[in-house]
């Protein structure tokens, strides 16, 4: 990967590997996370997630760690690396000179004379991770000894010594299996090597502290299980597989597993390979059911607005691949009828799913058969929205959506802070309404031309000429020159925040053309970065422009200021559908940064979360965003249609 570049003088400094981390994923859900030195610095770190389906299929962590050690006359060099406190032991970062991640994550190390590398790979297929320790120089040979770190417990908690736990393990080939607590999966560890021995030697390691969950402020110790070493002789030139997974393996077979898994990494050689290869590691297939995880580590799976939003970009933008967008859909739709029909505290998402389509319509699907299959449902939620039917969100007499519940942010912007939230924005909201406006056009439209005689037509036809007479009035301020971020009883909101940028980004947009490039002007003055779009003004008295500190600060700081790289997208589209090609290389600019300064660092090759709202613009959030990866797929698919026509 020529593109990722690593400062080798600065491995051996904490300050600057611990803030880089590795992700891999599979398709079955599982993922193995940790810096690049395999420091865990987070309590998401760990060699094996995986989902558990007797806990609802959340992911628990199994290995959260794999220490190493080299024994060469009788002397012993440590390789792992923890911390107790403010202590790290032992401190093998010391004897890193390299870290490569072409095509999978690979560490070097130098002891004397002594060259080892150590290559981490997840199976694309199973609950599995495989570590390959290679001993490329020596001066004679070398005992490699192994020491597990069982953690069995939630992603998103903490473990302690307990008298519950099971620390008897059992002999399988190739080594031993534990099942710390019932309802787990056993964790089977096993060696390729038919030389390598494991020797029992229960221990707990008590007060193993995690300093970015001590940054913020969290709990941030935990104890971890060890049960005992692995060890195996190795001469120059040898290399054995460690495997770790739910399910036992025929140790022979490993290393020809291993080999075959590094090559369906495939290489990477450009920035749009690099965003089909995230997006692909970002769509998991459990039990033959697809689905798009929002983030990694800690974002969920199958959410309805992170999906609905991601699901262009990461299918039909990455690849063109309608069958997995289809399916996909399909299962978000099943899944999800209580949030589409019913209720849910996110009340423009069910509302995107006019977007998603009219978009999957523009990459050349069917309209006909979309409509036919998909029509229903985007009338439904319509019908949803009728005054009785939701407690969240009802339809006015002017034609509008008002949201409120007290104490409950009912939008994307969504931190809260002592159980209130941050912006709760109850009212007319106008990115809510901005969506209402483009399904109702959308659904009457295409009634109109598949079932001309449909009643509703004549029924929603009046609720969508209100809602096209009202909506400018209500939101936009001539005078300032943009769209307030909502309406309540006491007035406009005028805060200059992106949520207007999806009015005029809509396929029906609901204000005039002269708003549009009004509204444009203004977040191209105060919102646009680098790195995506502030969530407020830096004129704004609440701006935020770093995301640092407690939990209070930094959520404070989400939706105050902070980039969002996601927001591109929907303001890429609104520039392109204003400028044509001539917004050609403002838009490739708007796409470097991502790749030539910041796929190194953070989240190693992965696009994460969200910015700094102030320069430089350093990367937070999760590590691994799908919203980021489908928006930087969505402006590559704008740049790809309007390059014939750039200036």
């Amino acid at each position: 990967m020529a593109f990722l570049r690593f400062n080798k003088s600065e491995l051996v400094n904490l300050s600057y590997s611990l803030k880089r981390e590795i992700i891999c994923a599979n398709k079955t859900g599982a993922c193995c996370n940790t810096t690049i030195v395999t420091c865990n610095t987070r309590r998401y770190h760990g060699l094996l997630a995986v989902p558990v389906d007797a806990f609802g299929g959340g992911k628990y962590l199994l290995l959260s760690s794999l220490d190493e050690s080299l024994v060469v006359n009788h002397k012993q060099f440590n390789l792992g690396i923890h911390r107790y406190g403010d202590i790290y032991e032992p401190r093998g970062h010391k004897y890193i000179v390299d870290f490569n991640a072409d095509p999978v994550p690979e560490v070097t190390y130098k002891v004397g004379g002594i060259i080892f590398t150590k290559t981490i790979l997840l199976s694309p297929d199973t609950d599995q991770v495989m570590l390959k320790f290679s001993l490329q120089e020596a001066p004679s040979k070398v005992d490699l000894c192994l020491k597990p770190f069982l953690a069995f417990r939630s992603l998103h908690s903490l473990t302690n010594q307990n008298p519950d736990a099971n620390t008897q393990g059992k002999e399988i080939p190739g080594g031993v299996s534990y099942c710390m607590y019932k309802g787990f999966p056993d964790l089977n560890m096993q060696m390729s090597s038919a030389k390598a021995s494991f020797k029992a030697a229960p221990y707990w390691y008590n007060g193993i502290t995690y300093s970015d969950e001590a940054r913020r402020g969290f709990p941030c110790t935990e104890d971890l299980f060890v049960p005992g070493t692995f060890t195996v002789t190795m001469n120059p030139g040898d290399s054995v597989i460690f495997s770790a997974g739910v399910d036992p393996v025929k140790p022979s077979e490993l290393k020809k597993k291993f080999n075959a898994g590094v090559k369906a990494a495939g290489n990477i050689t450009s920035y749009h390979d690099q965003l089909e290869h995230c997006a692909d590691l970002l769509i998991c297939e459990r039990g033959g059911h697809k689905q798009i995880t929002a983030g990694f580590s800690w974002l969920y799976t199958g959410l309805l607005r992170e999906t609905l939003l991601a699901l262009p970009g990461l299918t039909l933008y990455a690849n063109g691949d309608k069958e997995k967008f289809e399916e996909i859909l399909d299962n978000l739709i099943a899944d999800e009828q209580e949030r589409l029909f019913h209720r849910t505290t996110q009340v423009e998402a069910p509302l995107t799913l006019a977007g998603v389509l009219e978009e999957y319509i523009a990459f050349g699907a069917d309209e006909r058969k979309v409509w036919k299959k998909y029509g229903d449902t985007v009338k439904g939620i319509i019908e949803s929205y009728s005054p009785g039917n939701r407690k969240e969100v009802a339809l006015q007499p002017n034609g509008l959506l008002w949201a409120q519940m007290d104490s409950v942010a009912l939008t994307w912007m969504n931190a809260y802070i002592n159980g209130h939230p941050v912006t709760e924005r109850a009212g007319y909201q106008v990115e809510t309404n901005a969506y209402w406006y483009n399904t109702l056009c959308f659904a009457i439209d295409m009634e109109r031309k598949f079932s001309p005689r449909s009643k509703f037509i004549s029924k929603w036809s009046e609720v969508r000429d209100l809602c096209a007479k009202n909506y400018q009035p209500m939101f936009y301020d001539p005078d300032k020159g943009y769209l307030a971020d909502y309406v309540d009883n006491g007035g406009r909101h005028m805060e200059v925040r992106p949520n207007q940028i999806f009015a005029v980004s809509c396929y029906y947009c609901p204000v005039d053309d002269n708003v549009v490039g009004s509204v444009i002007q203004v977040v191209d003055n105060e919102l646009l970065t680098s790195r995506g779009i502030r969530t407020l003004s830096p004129r704004d008295s609440r701006y935020k422009g770093v995301y640092e500190g407690t939990q209070t600060d930094r959520d404070l700081a989400y939706h105050q200021g902070c980039s969002w790289p996601w927001i591109l997208y929907p303001y890429a589209l609104a520039k392109f559908r204003m400028m044509g090609g001539s917004f050609y290389k403002k838009a490739e600019w708007l796409c470097e940064g991502f790749f030539k300064e910041d796929l190194s660092k953070h989240g190693v090759g992965a696009f994460s979360e969200l910015y700094d709202g102030d320069p430089p613009h350093e990367p937070h959030g999760a590590i691994s965003s799908a919203l980021s990866t489908s928006a930087l797929l969505g402006v590559y698919h704008l740049m790809e249609k309007y390059k014939e026509v750039k200036l």
